[in-house]
């Protein structure tokens, strides 16, 4: 008689990460037009040229840049005795910046967080390269199927059924007819980050360990 074993298995592998990249914002506000978007063209100006002077995109400490146009808009604000107030500018600008020295990142948000007034930091995106992602994927992918090979084995040493042998195998969630796979691989990351608020300490990012995961179903006989 041969018994049917359908189990589950995954596998989990933490990297640090080798990129990060930090999304930022320029902006200002004020009651008229022009002087808030030159304050801000002359920001992104400087903040350019920052990143210009250590970009390179074989070796960093910068492997990419990009910028938005500088959008422009206004509100009429109202105040708590619910009386719209005068006409309020503003301008903002996007730039988002991949740093490969994790260190050179943090002296370049905080030396602008410093100086430049309309400067906020949106986040930091922390990743791995694509060869390391694609191997650490494809690694845990392998230690998946493996937890579900053991997990099925040790089913059928339990009931003295002997050696199991694969007869299906699939993502997860698509070995049952008309469902749909669930997150097969995923990849994780967190950001722990304190800004200083006085002039004598420094922005501090400390980045936790990528998650990458792989989940599959596996069916087995034995017996």
């Amino acid at each position: 008689m041969v018994t049917e074993i359908t189990v589950r298995g995954s596998y989990s592998a933490f990297q640090p990460p080798e990129r990060a990249t930090a999304r930022v914002t320029l902006g200002f506000e004020g009651p008229e037009m022009q002087p808030v978007y030159d304050r801000v063209t002359r920001d992104l100006e400087s903040v350019k040229a920052s990143i210009v002077e250590i970009h390179d995109p074989a070796n960093g400490p910068v492997t990419w840049w990009s910028t938005q146009h500088v959008r422009t808009w206004a509100n009429r604000p109202w105040n708590q005795d619910g009386r719209q107030l005068p006409l309020v500018h503003h301008a903002s600008v996007g730039v988002q910046v991949k740093f490969r020295d994790f260190a050179v990142l943090t002296r370049w948000v905080g030396g602008h967080v410093e100086r430049t007034q309309g400067f906020s930091l949106d986040g930091v995106e922390w990743a791995l390269t694509e060869q390391l992602r694609h191997q650490l994927a494809r690694d845990v992918r392998a230690r998946a199927v493996q937890d579900a090979a053991e997990r099925a084995q040790e089913y059928a040493d339990a009931l003295e059924l002997g050696p199991v042998r694969a007869v299906a195998l699939a993502d997860a969630g698509m070995l049952s007819s008309g469902l749909h796979p669930m997150a097969a691989s995923a990849e994780t990351a967190f950001m722990r980050g304190s800004a200083a608020h006085d002039s004598d300490a420094e922005l501090a990012l400390s980045p936790e360990d990528i998650e990458v995961a792989a989940v599959v179903d596996g069916r087995f006989v034995a017996g």
